[in-house]
């Protein structure tokens, strides 16, 4: 990894990990795209089972983070030695957590589902989708770690090749196993599920052969020593513990927010899977750079440049935000063409433009907030960060509550909660920032 934090570097980090988010979020994408021809009653399924998908991975995904924290401190320290260890243990704690994940997402999600959901199409369609989707969590996990070694070493380039091969396998086997195509039985929103999970085995193979023939592995310690040691195990959960529970706790409470939307109505919950799937691609930028916001803060402390770390987070602030208007501005001069790549139905395409407004200036809050929240955990205090998280999520539910249950407002005022998860992200995460507490913490 360079030293210089110019607005080029910053790009070449982060461009990889942009399209590199498309990952998960590229199966919503498509499954979407997909189950958007098959009904309402499967894009609500779809949506609530992909939703409830995410939030379990995120555990994951939230250690992942902690990981590339670790691993980008470390680099900037010059133990390129002990990146092989933090690597062999995260795998050792993911594999453990998939099996758990996937013993809830296969027996102990129904009773979630069952409690939440009112229609019995939809939660039906929800247990369907998860009785095959689950299997795919022992293959993303084992991703998260290759995701993240490679974020950490700031090496993005393979994460985009990855995606390119989990899109193309998934898109291939959403046409043929939805629709049941050229022989492939016909599976609806089940065939969604397994062409997910078959995609997701397809980037983990692509991962390891990559590592195995273009990565000095000697050099960082890999697939060398596979010792345990509990103290190292304690003080990578000490990092990553608190974010795997934020992860989970921001994408579960967007799975309750999809509860209250469904309270309204099968049309609202229709539209807001269409609308999650949109939103999600304007968050693809900004996880991008939030990403690389979490790997340059560890790496510039790690080399005793705690003085460089605001001035790279605005830099970082200013492409999100310019990147994130480039494709907001593209869906509000053409929402009736954004909405209709989902769905053929006038009735949701008119629902949706309103909401698709919403969420526009919402990204663009985003933009720039998840960029200094991921400065707070790239400066290894995630406690903090957790923290902050857990209070946001807090008024979030409330407010969210407040528009269903009291207000009774439609589904645009209800997506308004968005506005107010972002304005408190920026704010609260500059002025912890600012304090400058964070200066001396080690990890």
């Amino acid at each position: 990894m360079q030293n210089d934090i110019s607005y080029s570097r910053i790009w070449k980090i982060a461009y990889p990990i942009i399209l590199g988010s498309i990952a998960q979020n590229l199966i919503n994408f498509t499954d979407t795209a997909f189950l958007g021809r098959v009904g309402e009653v499967a894009l609500g399924g779809g949506a609530l089972g992909g939703i409830l998908y995410l939030a379990v991975f995120m555990l994951g995904l939230g250690f992942g983070m902690g990981e590339q924290i670790l691993i980008a401190r470390r680099l900037g320290e010059g133990n390129k030695k002990a990146i092989g260890q933090l690597f062999h243990h995260s795998l050792f704690f993911l594999l453990f957590m998939a099996v758990l994940a996937f013993l809830f997402l296969k027996f102990g999600s129904s009773l979630i589902v069952g409690f939440g959901v009112d229609s019995p199409e939809i939660r039906k369609a929800t247990m369907e989708f998860l009785d095959f989707r689950a299997f795919g969590i022992f293959f993303a996990f084992v991703n998260v770690v290759y995701r993240a070694l490679y974020v950490g070493l700031a090496r993005t380039k393979v994460i985009t090749y990855t995606t390119f091969v989990l899109a193309v396998v998934n898109i291939i086997f959403d046409y043929l196993l939805i629709f049941g195509h050229f022989g492939f039985p016909e599976m609806g929103i089940a065939g969604a599920a397994l062409a997910s999970v078959i995609a997701e085995f397809s980037a983990m193979v692509y991962f390891m052969v990559y590592t195995r023939y273009f990565l000095d592995r000697p050099s960082f310690g890999l697939y060398t020593d596979f010792r345990f040691d509990r103290e190292r195990m304690k003080r990578i959960l000490k990092v990553a513990g608190p974010t795997m529970i934020q992860q989970f706790t921001s994408l579960f409470v967007w799975f309750i927010f999809f509860l209250y939307v469904e309270k309204l109505g099968k049309g609202p919950l229709a539209v807001s899977n269409i609308i999650r799937s949109v939103y999600v691609l304007l968050m693809m930028p900004i996880w991008g750079f939030a990403t690389a916001a979490n790997t340059l803060v560890s790496f510039l402390i790690g080399q005793q440049r705690s003085s460089d770390v605001m001035r790279l987070l605005f830099r970082i602030g200013v492409l999100s935000f310019s990147s994130v208007l480039l494709m907001v501005s593209a869906g509000l001069i053409f929402p009736d063409a954004v909405l209709s790549i989902y769905t053929n139905n006038h009735d949701l395409i008119v629902m949706g433009v309103p909401v698709l407004k919403v969420i526009s200036v919402g990204a663009l809050l985003l933009s720039v907030a998840f960029v200094f929240f991921s400065g707070v955990s790239g400066t290894g205090k995630t406690n903090i960060s957790l923290r902050i998280e857990l209070f946001v999520l807090f008024l979030y539910l409330v407010y969210t509550h407040l528009m269903v249950e009291v207000f009774h407002r439609s589904v645009e005022w209800v997506w308004t909660a968005e506005w107010l998860y972002g304005t408190l992200m920026v704010v609260l995460s500059l002025l912890y920032l600012r304090t400058g507490r964070w200066k001396a913490h080690q990890i």
